[in-house]
């Protein structure tokens, strides 16, 4: 099983059948250590990517509650090498942030050259939370789909490789997995009671998802829609996507200085 970008202007599937994956995929721990194996060869290619330091990718998790953004962040990128990562989760916008326009913040957050930026949540919810609580009018945020595009342009014009993905979560999965959240000593203490009436809103929610990546998958900045009820299948598709972006981008190590010879020269006195 491999993920294709969504085409511009197509209307995901969301419903709750797409996010479990198709029957007949090797075991959990076979898909582990496939999740191993794709790391051990993306992280050889991030040691290059930071060695050369001309270019950057961009990862961008969405999703709901549960959905996994922590989960592929730690089971994934966290066997990378982390002096070429940059973490950045979006939170309530601050005073000094709601005094910007809305990329301000974002703008800040790109991984400079030679790193992995991974945004856990994004500049994605000024067109999700924003229009789902009518907190601006839709004139507003229905004209971030093309201000954000334009950024996400400038940015891949400008060296960074921007890779998206809506782990997408069915409704039932996501309840068991709150449960699961509160019985757990070790995961309960970031329960928020929001979680449940951000739940209530789940259509419109659905409605808030469609419309944002069938407006801002772009080529130059896909989304792809991971199927997220079983997490090692999550982990992998995710992992994939980006091993073979970095395939693609092939980033080389630099020149070896000239005064290398005479560096291993005194080093050998």
């Amino acid at each position: 099983m491999s993920l294709e970008p969504l085409n511009p202007g197509t209307v995901p599937d969301l419903s709750d059948a797409a996010a479990t994956p198709p029957h007949g995929l090797p075991d959990n721990d076979a898909l582990r250590d496939r999740v191993d194996k794709v790391a051990g060869r993306t992280a050889d290619l991030q040691t290059a990517l930071f060695a050369e330091g001309t270019r950057s990718v961009l990862v961008v998790l969405q999703g709901r509650d549960a959905a996994g953004k922590d989960g592929v962040v730690s089971h994934f990128f966290g066997r990378l090498n982390p002096m070429g990562l940059e973490l950045t989760s979006f939170k309530v916008p601050s005073p000094l942030e709601l005094s910007h326009d809305f990329l301000w913040r974002v703008h800040h957050a790109v991984p400079p050259r030679g790193k992995i930026g991974i945004f856990n949540r994004s500049h994605y919810e000024e067109v999700l939370v924003v229009r789902v609580h009518h907190l601006v009018p839709p004139d507003v945020w229905g004209a971030r789909y093309d201000q954000i595009n334009g950024f996400e342009r400038h940015l891949a014009a400008n060296g960074v490789t921007i890779l998206k993905f809506c782990l997408h979560i069915s409704r039932d999965k996501q309840r068991k997995r709150l449960l699961a959240r509160l019985d757990d000593p070790q995961k309960n203490w970031k329960f928020n009671a929001a979680d449940l009436r951000e739940r209530e809103r789940w259509d419109d929610y659905t409605e808030a998802y469609k419309d944002a990546l069938a407006r801002t998958s772009t080529p130059w900045a896909p989304w792809y829609v991971v199927p997220s009820d079983r997490k090692p299948v999550r982990d992998l598709l995710v992992a994939e996507v980006v091993l073979d972006a970095l395939e693609r981008m092939k980033p080389v190590y630099p020149p070896v200085p000239g005064e290398v010879a005479q560096l291993r020269k005194m080093l050998a006195k």
